[in-house]
This record gives C-alpha cells, structure tokens and sequence, in this order.
C-alpha cells in the first residue's frame, strides 16, 4: 500500500475515532448520560390465572393493579360481558387508565382456521369485530390458536399459513395483531416448527408466534434447536411450569403451576428467547383450581413474586 494511502487512512480512523467522543458530549462539556437499560421482561397477568374466582372484567382488573401487575392479558369474552351488562368501551380504556394497566394481549376464539367456508367466514368477522374494541382500548395484540382445529390433522400448514395471512390483513386497518398461538394437544400448530412455518409462509411482516412454557412441553418442543428460531418472532410468553412424573402426552391445563415451583427449564428458554430491541412480555396463565381456593389478590400477588423469582440474573 502506498505511503500516502495508509497515512491517508490512519488519519480517517483518527477523526472516525473523534466524532465518536464528540458524539457523547453536550454542548456544554459535560458527558450526555446513556439511556438506562430496558428492562429484559415486562411482567403480565393472563386472567385465566384468576378466572375461576369469576370476578368480572373490572374486578379482574382492580386485582391485577393490586397485586403490582402493570400489564395484562384480557380474555375477549370477559370484556364483551362487560359491554353487555351496561359498560362502555370508553368507562374500560378510562378504568384501565385509572388503574395504570396496559392490555398487552387479548385471549379469544374465533374458528378462523376450519375448512367449513361459512363457519370461517363468520369467524373473520369476528376477528375483525373484535379487533375494533381491541384497538379502543390501547392492545395491540390478540392470540390466534388452531380453535376449532383441535382434532384436524388435514389442513395442511401451507392453507394455515393462508389464513393466517387473512387476519394479518385486519391488523393493516385495526393496529392489532394476531399472535400465531402454538397448543402442544394438537396434531397442527403443536410444536414451533409448525408456527414458525407458518408465520413465515404467511408472508406478513407482521406475523408473530406465542408461545407458553406448558405447550413447549406438550408438543415436545426440543430445547437444543429452539435457539434456531429468532427471539424476535415472540413478543409474548406464557408463563407456567409443570410438576415431575407426568409425560408430555398426558399432562393437561390443570396440571400447570406458579413458574419455579416446578421442573420446567425456563431460565434455559428465557435466555433463548429473551429479546435485545424489547422487554419480552411474560405472562402468568394458569388454570389450576388449586389456586381457586385462594383469595383472587393471593393468586396474583404469588405469580407476580413466582415471575420476579425465576427471572432473576437472566
């Protein structure tokens, strides 16, 4: 390289080398303070967790804010009671807001997956009715599981991933967005092979997955190439854990309990998917009538502590 060139280059690296330090100093001298760090998890409450206490959408709500939750995951049908019996859209964004609550999620169950074009097409509809008050009431996302699926094994995943991309399209208008749910009990949508195909062969930028610490282990989910997916595909996780002595194949919803009290490899799946660009969202579900027994505001205090437990130097 010629003489020139290289003192050519060290004096490029050198100002590279300036501008950087400039970069990092205000006008006055002093040094500009780094953003502070995101915090790696945002901790919300799925409202199964504390269903069977039957409190009722308000209810539910005052007892996640009181039991420290800043973030929830409503159930469709608990708000849409809500709106029957004389609440309005506006009183649920205000109560929320007054309540310092973000709905992350929305759980529903609209059959947009079937083969039956008449029941599908009504659940499109649905789809994108609920996605309306969604969006009235700040959330951003909805759960999309295989509902009505549970015991078809002939949709291929390339005719899912079609339907998946028509609810996608809602999101365009609506803001909202249908998180592909996997259900380890299916013989579709079981594993995270199945969603991730799926969430790609949609060809949505928008499509993501949701995936829950419970289904990873009963679809039988293997940890050692679940790195190979890319943690921004998630936004949420559903958080649970499961007792020893019951295989994947019979375990059922009722067996999940509190994250931590349990066998479940969830450090080893938080560092897989923990995300760099977002907190990921990380949300109790439950459904164990052993903890219906407890007072509502017990349940949720425990799983917030149980979350804080097992998160803690991932």
């Amino acid at each position: 390289m010629p003489m020139q060139q290289t003192i050519n280059r060290r004096k490029a690296i050198q100002l590279a080398g300036a501008a950087a330090a400039v970069a990092v100093v205000n006008k006055t001298g002093g040094a500009i303070s780094k953003p502070a760090d995101k915090p790696a998890f945002i901790y919300c409450l799925n409202m199964s967790t504390i269903r069977g206490h039957n409190l009722g959408f308000v209810k539910e709500l005052e007892t996640a804010s009181a039991a420290g939750f800043r973030s929830v995951e409503i159930w469709i049908d608990s708000l849409q009671e809500y709106l029957r019996t004389g609440g309005t859209i506006t009183d649920a964004k205000k109560r929320l807001d007054d309540l310092g609550l973000k709905v992350e999620d929305s759980i529903g169950f609209a059959k947009w997956i079937v083969d039956d074009e008449a029941t599908r097409k009504q659940a499109l509809e649905q789809v994108r009715m609920e996605m309306g008050l969604l969006a009235q009431i700040g959330c951003k996302r909805m759960a999309a599981p295989a509902m009505g699926a549970i015991n078809s094994s002939n949709i291929s995943l390339d005719v899912v991933a079609e339907r998946y991309r028509a609810i996608l399209d809602f999101s365009d208008k609506s803001g909202v967005v249908p998180q592909l749910e996997m259900w380890g009990f299916l013989n579709i949508l079981s594993n995270v092979s199945d969603v991730l195909y799926v969430a790609m062969q949609s060809g949505h930028s928008a499509a993501k997955v949701l995936l829950d610490i419970f289904h990873l282990y009963r679809g039988n989910t293997s940890l050692d190439t679940l790195p190979l997916m890319n943690p921004l595909a998630v936004d949420i996780l559903h958080m649970n854990d499961y007792p020893a002595g019951i295989s994947h194949e019979v375990i059922t919803d009722a067996d999940r309990i509190y994250p931590g009290d349990g066998i479940a490899p969830i450090k080893k799946i938080l560092h897989i998917l923990r995300r760099h660009d977002q907190p990921l969202v990380l949300s109790t579900e439950l459904f164990n009538k052993e903890y219906y027994r407890h007072s509502a505001l017990t349940v949720a205090k425990t799983a917030l502590t149980k979350m804080k437990l097992v998160t803690e130097n991932i």
